[in-house]
């Protein structure tokens, strides 16, 4: 986490680029040719033969390491905790001696893990923006590398496509499928888009030197990001401030979605108010919305992509309270 770059960083892309294309290319070869005796091999070609195994799973643990990263900052974990097994499972498993020792079509697996995660997560920094159309489009790209190999593999040597077809386009088809699976139950974390921090105020004031946010909290409750415990008199409003981080030259929108819960029905949404954003500010882009309009209980905002995918959320207890004097704390962002 430390070490990791931005999303949009060209050479972290970069880096993740030339460990698929060797990770593609050493096991395109471990599937195309038998591994000769080493005894007559020039040193070079000794040591390749050696340790290419082990050059796959640490350049796969690198990839999986930083997929890692990328999804759970931008995921809620509450949403997003099936998907983040979906990938740690496997990142963990890479670590196995057992699975170190197993067959082509797992890596291929990993392969494909990374292949798709690398476009879900570049096609969007690329475009600027997110939607149902692009991450299918970046899954498409995704699977355009090994499609490509398979195809190649037939073309050059027709009597190994049964062999490539199991190894490679099964595992990637499965991969695939899992990929959709989750988009689809809105799982996925919208990366590259994160929420580094989310909280509920009395006043948001927009000054020159920054965000001014006013609030009661008492001092000792730190787990608290505002007045998570709000006290409501006559005419207040309810602030919710957040900052969303997105590459730079994003531009698009998300929704703030106010649910309150029913005693009879659960949460249900009260309001939603769309909201514009720009990327490229390092602390994230800063933005609120607030509501006039509400009821003493429970409540909760969600921070959604437009493709009804959940970057952040804060919950709150809202209980009235007559109007008497009081004196607030204020924060700058």
């Amino acid at each position: 986490m430390l070490t990791a770059g931005r999303i949009d960083s060209w050479l972290t892309i970069a880096q993740q680029a030339l460990y698929l294309a060797v990770i593609t290319a050493v096991l395109l070869h471990m599937l195309l040719l038998e591994q000769p005796d080493p005894s007559g091999l020039p040193a070079l070609a000794r040591w390749y033969y050696e340790y290419r195994s082990a050059l796959v799973h640490f350049l796969l643990g690198a990839l999986l390491n930083l997929y890692a990263i990328f999804y759970f900052k931008s995921s809620s974990l509450l949403v997003s905790v099936g998907f983040l097994g979906f990938l740690v499972v496997p990142l963990l498993a890479n670590e196995l001696r057992r699975v170190k020792s197993a067959g082509l079509a797992f890596k291929f697996a990993l392969l494909s893990l990374c292949f798709l995660s690398f476009f879900a997560c570049l096609v969007p920094v690329l475009a600027g923006s997110i939607g149902v159309a692009l991450f299918l489009l970046s899954m498409l790209a995704g699977c355009v590398p090994l499609l490509a190999a398979a195809w190649r593999i037939r073309s050059a040597a027709p009597d190994k496509f049964v062999l490539a077809r199991r190894q490679i386009l099964l595992p990637l088809g499965c991969v695939l499928m899992g990929f959709l699976a989750f988009y689809f139950l809105r799982v996925i974390p919208p990366v590259p888009l994160s929420i580094p921090f989310i909280g509920v105020y009395h006043q948001v004031e927009r000054t020159e030197a920054g965000y001014r946010l006013s609030h009661e909290r008492p001092s000792w409750r730190i787990w608290h990001n505002g007045d998570q415990a709000f006290l409501a008199q006559p005419g207040d409003r309810i602030y919710v401030y957040f900052r969303v981080f997105s590459p730079a030259r994003f531009s698009d929108e998300v929704q703030l979605r106010w649910h309150w819960k029913d005693a009879a029905r659960g949460w249900t949404l009260q309001d939603s108010i769309p909201i514009r954003i720009v990327g490229g500010r390092e602390q994230g882009f800063r933005g609120y919305g607030f509501k006039s309009n509400y009821q003493p209980g429970e409540w909760k905002v969600q921070v959604e992509t437009t493709d009804g995918r959940e970057i952040g959320r804060v919950y709150f207890d809202l209980a009235a309270a007559p109007a008497a004097p009081r004196s607030f704390m204020t924060e700058l962002d």
